[in-house]
């Protein structure tokens, strides 16, 4: 033995597999067996001739039929495809498929030759990850074939929140203070819905779903017996419809999804009192509405008392995409929400503290739009002693000085509080769920002037 195979067949014998590996080395070292070394062959199959195959398939409202399909190795798909939903949606592999069928739709197309597992999907936003997929198997047989992962569309890396970074010189906040009730009895409002890139976070950009270019949408107003006669306009790209917690109408008419470029009138009378939810309710709904697209609408209840002032927040959940793109619909699924937060900004009150007065009395509506997640609206340092929720009180100044400490929501639910503040100093806003006050939900009352505060308005 030559002093190299003398090592490999010690370091075999250590590792329990030494005979296996002496001859093996041998076999080599010595050509196989006293022959001379044969000639290298190798193999190689040949490539299956060229093939079509055709098939019909339907897109339904995240559904794709059939939902997988196989073919030889060197077929060239030729689709049939008709989109039997009823919001819009196309078929792709990459960049070749379809343009964006409307509901109805049916075009041709053809994908291939194909030589590996691929996997088709509808690529408008949220669909995929919904479940708008058909996987196309390449049988095997030749060496093109492949278990190769299908192709797929990532939407990358979700964008991060930095928690201690500051907004930019330009920015403003969302002012919360309520917009005053409306002595008109009839409100006809133009309402556009939209695809906006907007900051949620300093220096964090998302596509959201907005009405009127705001996530949430405009805060609205009236009172019971108001008529409310809404034109929505789908200014986007995707289908987009609205849907009035406070109304009473027909899901298939009023709520039906818009391609874009369509238009509605929804009109309804307020027949109802409370702070209610509205949303798109466009397939798939946890999306849209995950992506920006509610807003709060309050009908008054008779009799309600003036006060110093009334503030608004919504909470809400933020599942970032990448920077100026949509919000992670798998996140949203699994309820892994990357920031919580007030009027659809993180931390923005924390930034801009609320200036209001030492013993004043105001109101805070609060809405949860969540998609998911719960609310425990409380203000660190007073005490409420008025509380509404779901359309009654459950407490009130002449109950016997009673008092509550949170304002417990679910999602698409909401109500309202009083409060006053004793003494001159800072009040945190906070959901009492503290592990999503450290991921946005947080902001600040500043009651009177707070010497070493800068930046509050009034």
């Amino acid at each position: 033995m030559d002093s190299g195979y003398k090592m490999m067949a010690a370091f075999g014998s250590i590792l329990g597999v030494g005979a296996l590996l002496i001859a093996s080395v041998a076999l080599v070292k010595d050509g196989g067996g006293g022959g001379s070394p044969s000639a290298e062959t190798k193999t190689v199959a040949a490539t299956p001739a060229p093939t079509t195959k055709a098939i019909d398939v339907e897109l339904g409202d995240l559904f794709i039929k059939p939902k997988s399909v196989e073919v030889a190795s060197n077929t060239t798909l030729e689709v049939t495809v008709k989109n039997t939903g009823q919001i819009p949606h196309n078929l792709k592999l990459g960049t070749t498929g379809t343009k964006l069928l409307n509901p109805g739709d049916t075009e041709k197309v053809k994908f291939g030759p194909l030589t590996k597992d691929v996997q088709l999907l509808c690529d408008v936003p949220g669909h995929a990850a919904a479940g708008m997929t058909m996987d196309v198997k390449v049988a095997a047989g030749s060496e093109h074939s492949t278990a190769a992962p299908a192709t797929t569309v990532a939407a990358g890396p979700g964008a991060k929140i930095d928690a201690a970074a500051t907004p930019g010189p330009n920015w403003k906040r969302r002012e919360p203070i309520m917009p005053s009730t409306p002595s008109a009895t009839t409100h006809r409002i133009a309402l556009e819905a939209n695809e906006t890139v907007v900051e949620v976070a300093p220096g964090v950009t998302q596509e959201m779903w907005t009405f009127n270019g705001q996530a949430p949408g405009p805060v609205l107003r009236g009172k019971v017996g108001d008529t409310f006669e809404f034109t929505l306009t789908n200014k986007g790209k995707l289908g987009h419809s609205i849907d009035f917690h406070a109304s009473k109408v027909a899901w298939n008419v009023e709520m039906r999804t818009l391609k874009p470029g369509e238009s509605l009138v929804y009109k309804f009378e307020a027949k109802h009192s409370g702070i209610f939810m509205y949303h798109c309710g466009t397939a798939p709904a946890l999306h849209h509405i995950g992506n920006g697209m509610f807003g709060a609408i309050i009908i008054d209840p008779p009799g309600l008392p003036a006060v110093e002032k009334e503030f608004i927040f919504v909470q809400s959940e933020i599942y970032t995409g990448p920077l100026g793109q949509p919000g992670d619909l798998t996140k949203m699924t699994n309820e892994a929400w990357d920031a919580v937060v007030f009027n659809g900004y993180f931390n923005q009150y924390l930034h801009s503290p609320i200036r209001i007065e030492p013993n004043k009395r105001y109101r805070a509506w609060v809405l949860d739009a969540g998609p998911s997640e719960n609310s425990s609206f409380h203000v660190v340092g007073t005490i409420f002693d008025t509380m509404y929720k779901e359309g009654a009180y459950s407490l009130r100044p002449s109950d016997a000085k009673g008092g509550a400490q949170a304002l417990d929501l679910q999602p698409a639910q909401g109500g309202f509080v009083e409060f006053s503040m004793d003494a001159v100093g800072l009040y945190p806003i906070v959901t009492h769920k503290f592990a999503n006050v450290g991921k946005g939900a947080l902001g600040l009352f500043q009651a009177g002037d707070v010497p070493g505060t800068s930046g509050a308005a009034h």
